[in-house]
């Protein structure tokens, strides 16, 4: 399985409702960038993902997105096969 990384902020529903799918589908480690104590980390999130909300999604090396995109991609089955690659 590959490694899931998500940029987080401490408050953020969105952020806990994506770890909840993702821990639903078998992932038993979320690596999280807290952006909200880090201004960096916040700062490389949008430089790479050109966006500013949390949370900010990676399997692997794929951007998934935020929680919405997380939501869109298992509902058209394609969560499993990014985790299983």
């Amino acid at each position: 399985m590959p490694a899931v990384k998500m940029y987080t902020t401490a408050v953020c529903p969105y952020c806990i409702r994506a770890k909840q799918l993702l821990n639903a589908k078998g992932v038993a480690q979320i690596e999280e960038v807290r952006i909200d104590l880090d201004p960096e980390a916040r700062a490389h999130m949008m430089e790479v993902t050109g966006r500013r909300t949390v949370p900010q999604i990676f399997i692997g090396d794929t951007h998934v997105g935020g929680c919405d995109d997380l939501m869109a991609l298992d509902a058209k089955g394609g969560l499993v096969p990014l985790l299983q690659s």
